[in-house]
């Protein structure tokens, strides 16, 4: 996500009948490659302003243990009344609820099982978890079939996922399968108003979306089928080892579309923009330079979608909603943002919830990069780095002046960070300064091949932050350890 700132500057039955051919060979196809597969029936209502869903889980264990139980996120209930964790501060709360504070949540109907109807729970520290209890042990290299029947209700709201003036923003809006990781378990963090407070592993998706006919549709993934019937259509999405689903719903879209090195790219902005071809001129040039610089974009399709968001931007897997109320100077920067996070986040994953600077800060000296190498949108590379210096300096010192000390540690969970200036800092402006220092220990031509080994050996998967040391160390040649945890734990300020 890029915050709004520039870098700078302050049941069953008919269930089990769903989509049976789709089913049997994604299954199949999920066994082979590891991978989970979510085929998703939906139906939007936007006069109730309800999303039915009917979901299929083939689940893979890839892990070394066996579950008796599997764990989803349920996020939509963030949104509900009386939430503990609030999606919005205190401050973007007028922003973001347009029409005065609503609600919504996500109801699950019945869960499934082959043989028959199984049993769930609601949990987590926020009835933000679905417990489903397995009938068998799930072993090793073992994958499991369960059908989710479920309803959100959508929240008013400008934001990742509601109803806004403009945009119908569906995302992170069904049950994801929590990550498991060795030793640790399954993850099962909090939603947070701070950052991107989200992980998922890579999987594969055949979605059906049933709409009113007088919304245009933008989405992860690559349109398989379209058919309308009468005041409906639906269309058919697959997206391939991806890490999670969007889409996005307007009466109001315009598309401007063309082909970047086999990637169809399009971006949508509203109906009497001026300023289509000059967006989707941008977003193609960050494709091309990202290329170049960490290795190829993997996808058929990327979609730039101007939405409803209180927040600058937000990444997807295919798919990045750009906020309609950013300033035109800051609109093209937000779009180059965003499409570096294909690569960090979408391609090369990483928990946001716990190390959020190695998206963020990556994706955001990723920008700088490609102003860079892109001199004739007039930024200039040094200057940018000069500007993200004097903040973080500014943001050290207001903190110290105001509170007596200040936590500049980077790798920690985002609802630690006390204010979200703090996680901006800390992340993005923070993250870019190692970056650059990095840069300059090792030469940018080391630098840039140290990302692209990142890149090629951790796409796909989740990454920490060890695994990003280890490339460094091994592609620098020297101890990088020490001096990247100097930056990430505080031990110290280097000069800023």
């Amino acid at each position: 996500m890029k915050k709004n700132f520039k870098i700078g500057l302050i049941f069953c039955g008919a269930f089990l009948l769903f989509a049976v051919g789709l089913v049997m060979s994604a299954c199949k196809q999920s066994e082979t490659n590891n991978l989970n597969q979510y085929t998703l029936n939906l139906s939007y209502d936007s006069k109730n302003m309800t999303l039915s869903g009917q979901e299929e889980v083939c689940y893979f264990n890839s892990s070394e243990n066996a579950f008796d139980q599997l764990y989803f996120h349920l996020y939509p209930n963030a949104f509900r009344e009386g939430a503990i964790s609030k999606v919005v501060s205190s401050t973007k709360s007028d922003e973001a609820y347009y029409n005065g504070v609503s609600y919504g949540n996500i109801q699950i109907q019945a869960v499934a099982f082959d043989s028959g109807k199984g049993d769930y729970s609601i949990g987590g520290e926020d009835e933000n978890i679905l417990i489903i209890p397995l009938q068998e042990t799930l072993y090793p290299d073992e994958s499991v079939k369960l059908y989710i029947s479920f309803e959100v209700n959508m929240p008013q709201i400008n934001h990742r996922l509601g109803v806004g003036e403009n945009t119908v923003n569906f995302g992170n809006f069904y049950p994801i399968a929590c990550v498991y990781e060795e030793g640790v378990g399954f993850s099962q963090d909090l939603y947070h108003s701070n950052g991107d407070p989200f992980y998922s592993d890579c999987a594969n998706y055949m979605v059906s979306i049933e709409y009113d006919s007088c919304f245009q549709l933008a989405s992860s993934g690559t349109e398989k089928q379209s058919e309308q019937i009468g005041d409906k259509t639906t269309k058919t999405i697959s997206a391939q080892n991806v890490r999670d689903f969007c889409f996005v719903l307007s009466e109001k879209f315009e598309q401007a579309s063309q082909e970047v090195e086999g990637v169809a790219v399009n971006y949508y902005g509203y109906q009497g923009d001026e300023d289509l071809q000059k967006n989707l001129d941008i977003a193609s040039s960050a494709l091309q330079t990202f290329n170049q610089l960490f290795g190829q974009y993997p996808y058929q399709t990327l979609s730039i979608v101007k939405a409803n968001f209180l927040h600058g931007g937000m990444e997807f897997p295919n798919i990045v909603l750009i906020s309609d109320n950013l300033e035109e100077i800051d609109y093209g920067y937000v779009i180059v943002h965003e499409i570096a996070h294909q690569w960090w986040y979408g391609v090369v994953g990483n928990d946001q919830y716990n190390h959020a600077w190695m998206d963020e800060g990556l994706a955001e000296y990723s920008t700088l990069l490609f102003y860079k190498n892109n001199p004739q949108y007039g930024e200039d590379f040094d200057k940018m780095i000069a500007n993200a210096q004097n903040s973080y300096k500014l943001f050290v010192k207001v903190y110290s002046k105001v509170n007596g000390k200040v936590d500049l540690v980077m790798d920690k969970p985002v609802c630690e960070f006390e204010t979200e200036p703090e996680y901006v800092e800390c992340t993005y402006t923070k993250g870019v300064l190692l970056m650059d220092a990095i840069k300059g220990s090792v030469g940018e031509k080391t630098f840039l091949k140290a990302l692209k080994n990142y890149y090629s050996q951790y796409q796909f998967k989740n990454a920490t932050p060890a695994h990003f040391i280890s490339v460094f160390n091994k592609t620098c040649g020297g101890d990088m350890e020490s001096f990247i945890n100097s930056w990430l734990y505080d031990k110290i300020v280097t000069g800023y």
